[in-house]
């Protein structure tokens, strides 16, 4: 127990001797755990509305003519002859009339003294969900244009690609603030234990010199690893909730942001957050005691 006390207090001096250097290290771990996590948050929202949005994802092939029993089973011969699909729908010029006009609501009146039969009959393909990766969506489209009577194919291609390459972006953005984290964290926590040991380089020899144990010596500096980990991740993290907190509430009513529900990270998430800032905070305490603690 006198162990433990003298451990901690060794701890509380170095923090009250060092505390601006503490202060900075402390604020650069928590800059980039928000950093990192604010990244990472926004990634996960996004495939999370990528799979709502894949989810209800379907292929509009537009005809010429409206097929006969005979050529409908052709065609759902030749679209399941390039892979199995969920569902397929074929949409007569009447029930695309009413479709239409239902989307109107109030506005029903406009079609009127318009023919019943100006839109053009279609095919909606509902692919498998192992078949909606940008790529093969984009074959799948291609396919379908080539079959007999086909006008065009839709199926929201402009912006699924842009939400796909964004994405991509945030992804790669992930993976550059990963590496933030660890760079920031490792080498700040290292500089920051190195410079205290310096300083107290000839405090920490006479404590050798009376018989205190490496590990007397060392834990509190692998202790002050473990805190600026700690400490920075919740301060990161508490920033990253409250500014999330306040876009929900700032954004809130109609718009995107009610359109998909986003969410914060779950509670398993924000833990194996902590973990990964103290181990790499305590890896930055441990490199330099291996350096410049060896006996």
């Amino acid at each position: 127990m006198s162990f433990i006390f003298a451990v901690l207090r060794q701890v509380y001096r170095n923090f009250r001797q060092t505390w601006l250097s503490q202060f900075m290290t402390l604020l650069t771990v928590s800059l980039s755990v928000f950093i990192f996590a604010f990244f990472y948050l926004v990634y996960n929202n996004m495939l999370t509305i990528g799979d709502k949005l894949g989810y209800d994802l379907r292929l509009i092939v537009y005809l010429e003519d409206e097929p006969i029993p005979e050529l409908q089973e052709q065609l759902k011969r030749k679209i399941l002859a390039f892979d199995e699909v969920e569902d397929i729908r074929f949409v007569s010029r009447a029930e695309a009339f009413e479709r239409f006009r239902s989307q109107l609501g109030d506005d029903q009146d406009v079609l009127e003294d318009m023919p019943k039969d100006f839109l053009p009959p279609s095919i909606e393909v509902v692919p498998l969900k192992s078949l909606r990766s940008l790529n093969q969506v984009k074959l799948f489209s291609e396919y379908l244009s080539k079959l007999p009577g086909t006008i065009k194919v839709q199926y929201g291609q402009d912006w699924i690609e842009r939400f796909y390459y964004f994405t991509r972006l945030v992804s790669i953005i992930v993976v550059l603030s990963a590496g933030l984290l660890i760079l920031t964290s490792v080498f700040m926590v290292s500089y920051k234990i190195r410079l205290t040991i310096i300083g107290r380089r000839e405090e920490l020899e006479l404590l050798r010199l009376v018989g205190a144990t490496n590990n007397y010596i060392r834990t509190p500096f692998f202790i002050e690893g473990v805190l600026h980990g700690l400490l920075g991740s919740s301060i990161g993290l508490a920033a990253l909730f409250g500014l999330f907190t306040w876009i929900k509430m700032k954004f809130s009513g109609p718009g995107i942001l009610n359109i998909f529900e986003f969410s914060f990270f779950q509670p398993p998430a924000i833990i194996v957050l902590a973990i990964i800032s103290i181990l790499l905070c305590t890896m930055g305490s441990y490199t330099s005691m291996r350096k410049y603690l060896k006996k």
